[in-house]
């Protein structure tokens, strides 16, 4: 399993939002220039974050994006779901029922089950409010 680009860009636009934001709308444009990225590739992002109702976008010369909820609420599981196919490391593991004709005779199955399995506890115990919190605590480190 690799996270894409889209999946990187979608956890730093939805942190940024949360350093940023609080109820006030950031320009996508902001965004945008201080990582780096292509506007058009992150009103892709945008997007999706949109459809999972992670994101509100607000029109007009005051608009922008902004959180929905609070940065504690927001897990990296669910912003990386917004924008990969799947966090599995095998195809078979994509759906909810493993529909591969092989499963009753993989022996490795229990293997990837194990991976998938971790990195979902991982992700899912993660919080916007963590990556925040750790980042705040790396500059303090630095600045000694």
């Amino acid at each position: 399993m690799k996270i894409s680009t889209k999946g990187r860009y979608a956890l730093s636009f939805i942190t940024e939002l949360a350093l940023d934001g609080g109820d006030k709308c950031i320009p996508l444009k902001n965004i945008a220039q201080r990582h780096h990225i292509s506007e058009k590739y992150l009103e892709q992002i945008a997007a999706s974050l949109n459809k999972a109702k992670l994101i509100k976008s607000v029109r007009g010369s005051q608009g922008g994006y902004k959180l929905v909820k609070s940065p504690c609420e927001y897990t990296v599981g669910e912003i990386l779901r917004s924008t990969e196919k799947t966090l599995a490391p095998v195809s078979c593991l994509e759906y909810e029922k493993n529909d591969c004709p092989y499963s009753n005779d993989c022996i490795s199955l229990f293997v990837w089950e194990e991976i998938y399995k971790a990195v979902n506890d991982v992700v899912n115990a993660i919080t916007v409010q963590d990556i925040i919190d750790r980042g705040k605590h790396q500059n303090k480190q630095q600045d000694v």
